[in-house]
């Protein structure tokens, strides 16, 4: 048995040319999600940080609510491709990007105080931190949004009666 049929994945050239594709396009949606979601965070930041403590903590949960909903619909359309089932896709959607979100939330704080830590970087560093979080972000939102917000319905086959 090999890997791919451990796994359920098909190992045929056409197969392995539709997730390239898919991933290819993958990376450009969220290129321009991350140049979306990234913006949002330095917007809410530089508001937020003059009058909250942790003003970049909450500038990363707001800026991860209006991308969320932008990601999405760039998955959806131009990604996997989808038909209907917004709201279900939304919410799975939403699912996976909330673990996403908990963990770049828990993971600032320590980034930030690493990256204050070198000369220079004071102001700089929530900055600096959004992005490096970011990076492991992305990672993990592909595999959720494949295997979870946009996972195609598997037939299950039906006994003869």
């Amino acid at each position: 048995m090999n890997a791919a049929s451990c796994t359920g994945a098909s190992a045929t050239p056409v197969s392995q040319s539709r997730n390239a594709l898919t991933l290819a396009r993958y990376l450009v949606v969220g290129g321009c999600n991350t140049v979306f979601g990234y913006g949002c965070f330095a917007l809410f930041t530089m508001l937020l940080t003059p009058i909250l403590s942790y003003g970049y903590v909450v500038a990363s949960l707001t800026a991860n609510v209006f991308s969320i909903t932008f990601a999405f619909l760039g998955y959806k359309w131009f990604v996997f491709k989808t038909k209907g089932n917004y709201l279900k896709e939304w919410i799975r959607c939403v699912g996976v990007y909330a673990g996403s979100m908990i963990l770049s939330a828990a993971a600032l704080p320590l980034v930030v105080g690493i990256i204050r830590r070198q000369p220079g970087h004071d102001q700089s560093a929530p900055y600096i931190a959004g992005a490096i979080v970011l990076v492991f972000s992305v990672v993990f939102s592909f595999f959720g949004h494949r295997h979870i917000s946009f996972a195609e319905g598997k037939q299950i086959p039906q006994s003869p009666r």
